[in-house]
Order: structure tokens, then C-alpha cells, then sequence
């Protein structure tokens, strides 16, 4: 059996272990479940605007994108009119009332998720992405903006068709929190940039690239939470998603692309969750020292006792191995 290890995050300092023992090979993660297709006859999202409860879309589509809307979400987690965002205590805890926006970005084909676009149409969904984030970083109540993917049940997606989701907070979450902290701490101690170093690292190490071209590239962490985990990095350090240029972005979204059809292909389609890690609206020029990346995470391990109880999760696939699986 091969030996465990726990490793420490650089970054966050959290532990996790790998246990590659507990399990046999990377094949065993195999989605062997046919992928669910429902129908689009009564399908919400083929009408975008009834999508967000009979509003207007926010944002005009370009013309060479008309497929893609941006519209309010009909069940939002946080709302903005009339509310102000203002801390009070309610017994021993603090509160805020829960002051944002969240929005859906839909494209028009049912059957279409990220990987399954033309390349050429998942990078105008990134540019959506960046376009509404400037629009909501001028809010005065916007402290952090997060733009995330659900796709499949088990990632915690209710519907089927292919949507992406954008949520304001008047607060800085604390894993971003726990992330800035670490990020600002290595920079202090070392004087660059901590996701830079490990960037580095990876290309010097070649076993855990999974893809790489001019200005991104997407890898299999040392320290992977979770099985087939992959984080995609513009190479340039840049900070802020919002100042990341269109030809930057452009090869993010092909590392992002290219990861998942790789996940698609090997594991068989199993649900995930994608998510975009970047400094906060306020504060800028404090966290210069972040740089903005892609998390990926394919939902194929269930948290037991131990994690719960401890907080180090047991990865029980090596990322050499997972990477190496990734890129046949």
C-alpha cells in the first residue's frame, strides 16, 4: 500500500492528507452513470427572461453573442432595493442585512455546458463574466464578487440547462479572507508572489501540468483537496480579474476549456463545480500581492467523519496521478 502524507497549503496553511492506499486507481472515479439529458419542453431557461421572474435583461448582448443573457435570479440569495447594509448586533452577534445582487448568465443551447461550447463562445462567456463584474463593482455596498459554475446535481445545480451565477456580498467571504491573509503573509516573509512561486514550481516539476500555453496554465495542486482538482492560473501576475486583458483572458478561458473536456472525457461527465478566486472590490491596494485563478473541482468524494471532525480533508488520489490520468 502506498504511504500517505499530509501536506501543508502554502497559502491557507491548511493540512490536507493524500491516501492513495484507501482506494485502488483513478479509474474506479469513473462516472459509470449515463448523463442525464432532461428535456427542454418546459425547461426554464429557454426563456431567460422568465428565467428572472419577468425582468429585463441586464446586460445587452453583443452582437456577435445574442445566445448569451444576463437576467436577475428568481429565488436570489441576497437582494438590493431598499436596504441598506449597515452592522448591527442582534444578542452576542454581529449582522448585516444580506444587501447584493445575483444574477444568472444563461446561454441558449439546452445541452451545451462549458466544455461543450465552441471555444470561440466560451471565451464571450468569460467576457460576460468580466463585463457585469465591472458593472457591479461600482456599487458602494460591493465588497466581493463571485462568479461560479454549478453543472449536475451533486454540485448543487437545480436545473439542467447550462447557467453560470454572479453574487455581490457587502463582506469579504473568509475563504478569501483566509487566502488574502496567506497570499499577503508569504509575500511578506518572501518577498513574491505565493501562487507565482507555485506556478514556477509546477513548470519545473512537469507532473502535474495539465495544460499550459502562452499565458495560462492549469494544473493538478500539490496540495489537492479533493480528487482530479485543478486550479488555472493567468501566467502574469495579475491581481484583479477585472484588469485582466482580453487576450489574457482569452487563454484562461482555453486552460479552463481544455481542463474540463479532459475531466469530461476521462471521468465520463461527472458533476462539478467551477469558481473564480479574486481580490476584492475594496482594499485594492492591499492586496496587490493575490493572483486571480480558476478552481475545478469534480464532486466525486463525500466528506466523511474525519474531515468534518477535523478539517483536513483525505485526498485518495495523488495529483501526480490524477494529472497523469487527465492527460492521456
Amino acid at each position: 500500500m502506498a504511504q500517505s502524507e499530509l501536506r501543508q497549503d502554502i497559502v491557507s496553511g491548511d493540512w490536507i492528507l493524500v491516501a492513495p492506499g484507501r482506494k485502488n486507481r483513478p479509474q474506479q472515479f469513473i462516472n459509470k452513470d449515463k448523463p442525464k439529458r432532461p428535456s427542454k419542453k418546459g425547461c426554464l431557461f429557454e426563456n431567460p427572461e422568465k428565467a428572472g421572474g419577468g425582468f429585463p435583461i441586464i446586460v445587452s448582448p453583443p452582437k456577435e453573442s445574442p445566445w448569451i443573457q444576463v437576467v436577475p435570479n428568481k429565488f436570489p440569495a441576497v437582494t438590493h432595493e431598499g436596504i441598506m447594509s449597515v452592522v448591527a448586533k442582534q444578542g452576542p452577534f454581529f449582522v448585516i442585512p444580506g444587501v447584493g445582487h445575483h444574477d444568472l448568465i444563461v446561454t441558449r443551447d439546452h445541452n451545451k455546458n462549458f466544455p461543450k461550447l465552441p471555444l470561440e463562445e466560451a471565451r464571450l462567456v468569460m467576457e460576460t463574466f468580466r463585463r457585469r463584474y465591472k458593472m457591479l463593482m461600482e456599487d458602494s455596498y460591493v465588497a466581493y464578487i463571485s462568479i461560479f459554475h454549478n453543472w449536475g446535481l451533486n454540485a448543487g445545480a437545480s436545473i439542467y440547462h447550462p447557467h453560470y451565477q454572479i453574487i455581490t456580498m457587502p463582506i469579504i467571504p473568509p475563504i478569501i479572507q483566509h487566502s488574502l491573509t496567506g497570499s499577503a503573509k508569504y509575500y511578506r516573509d518572501n518577498n513574491r508572489c505565493v501562487y507565482c512561486t507555485a506556478i514556477k514550481w509546477e513548470k519545473s516539476q512537469k507532473k502535474r501540468v495539465i495544460y499550459e500555453n502562452d499565458e495560462a496554465i492549469a494544473f493538478a495542486p500539490f496540495v489537492s483537496h479533493n480528487p482530479f482538482e485543478i486550479k488555472v492560473f493567468p501566467k502574469k501576475h495579475i491581481s484583479f480579474f477585472e484588469d485582466t486583458s482580453p487576450e489574457v483572458l482569452g487563454s484562461v478561458t482555453e486552460a479552463l476549456h481544455r481542463s474540463l473536456k479532459k475531466i469530461e472525457k476521462k471521468l465520463k461527465y461527472p458533476d462539478y463545480n467551477f469558481f473564480l478566486n479574486t481580490a476584492p472590490t475594496v482594499g485594492k491596494d492591499k492586496n496587490t500581492h493575490y493572483h486571480w485563478h480558476i478552481e475545478i473541482k469534480p464532486k466525486i468524494q463525500i466528506e466523511g467523519g474525519f474531515e468534518l471532525d477535523t478539517g483536513i480533508e483525505i485526498n485518495v488520489v495523488d495529483p501526480d496521478t490524477a494529472a497523469e490520468f487527465l492527460r492521456k
